[in-house]
């Protein structure tokens, strides 16, 4: 149930999805301890992930993602395993540092293609949840605040604001609402280069995975103008799989295991 900010993302933070084990203390962090948790959550090794998607156009998608994460590196394989007619279908995403992100997206029946910058902007699978999305970790940025609190479903948060600086990133700053009992990310507002607001993420349910740590296991996630979000739940989790470099190539992307 790992997403965008740790597998998926993270997704979520990935996604996506970034949570480490620490306990929850009485004295409230500042933001530059606070991100670096975070941070350290979102670096959590080799795992593997399995999770349902729905997008903006009533399209449902289940998804196997395979995750190599960090201090350095960020490696991710999305593929689709249902419907039958898109099982296999998929890409290779690969973050280093500050460089820009790299990999390969296979189309159906069986061609690669490398991802051009603008690529990597759009929306994963026709959902609201971006390539850049999966891999930036924008917990590991120099310039973090806390800028008040909130309650995000009855749960009062901290709200830590991220800035990009001269990050390769195509969002200006991240406004994250983080549950400190927990260590989870309850919401989280990302701002484009002019200021507006191009993506929000909404954490609906909170789980334990395969570890015990407590993680945003659905999310709502919705882009520009906040119509219909793309809706991703978790399934399962494992995390110190042992994978070999060849299971993040692009040749990889289409076999499934």
């Amino acid at each position: 149930m790992k997403l965008v900010y740790r597998s998926l993302g993270s997704i979520l933070v990935a996604a996506t999805v970034i949570i480490s084990d620490v306990s929850a203390q009485d004295a409230v962090p500042s933001a530059k301890e606070l991100a670096k948790t975070l941070s350290a959550g979102f670096q959590d090794g080799s795992s593997m992930v399995r999770l349902k998607m729905e997008t903006p156009t009533n399209t449902v998608l289940q998804l196997q993602v395979k995750s190599r994460r960090s201090s350095s590196t960020t490696e991710l394989v999305y593929q689709i395993l249902w419907p039958k007619e898109r099982k296999g279908e998929g890409f290779l995403l690969r973050k280093s540092g500050n460089r820009a992100t790299s990999g390969a997206m296979l189309v159906l029946p069986n061609t690669l293609k490398n991802p051009s910058a603008s690529d990597t902007k759009d929306g994963i699978f026709g959902s609201d949840l971006t390539y850049e999305d999966l891999v930036e970790n924008f917990y590991n940025w120099n310039d973090q605040s806390i800028i008040g609190t909130e309650e995000v479903n009855g749960v009062s948060c901290q709200i830590l604001e991220s800035k990009s600086g001269g990050s390769q990133s195509p969002y200006s700053k991240v406004q994250s609402w983080i549950d400190l009992k927990r260590m989870v990310p309850m919401r989280v507002d990302k701002y484009s280069s002019s200021g507006k607001l191009a993506r929000r993420i909404l954490t609906t349910r909170v789980a334990k995975d395969d570890t015990g740590r407590e993680i945003p296991a659905s999310l709502s996630i919705q882009g520009p103008g906040l119509g219909a979000p793309t809706i991703i739940e978790g399934a399962s989790s494992k995390h110190d799989v042992n994978f070999t470099d060849a299971d993040f190539t692009p040749e990889a992307i289409g076999k499934l295991k």
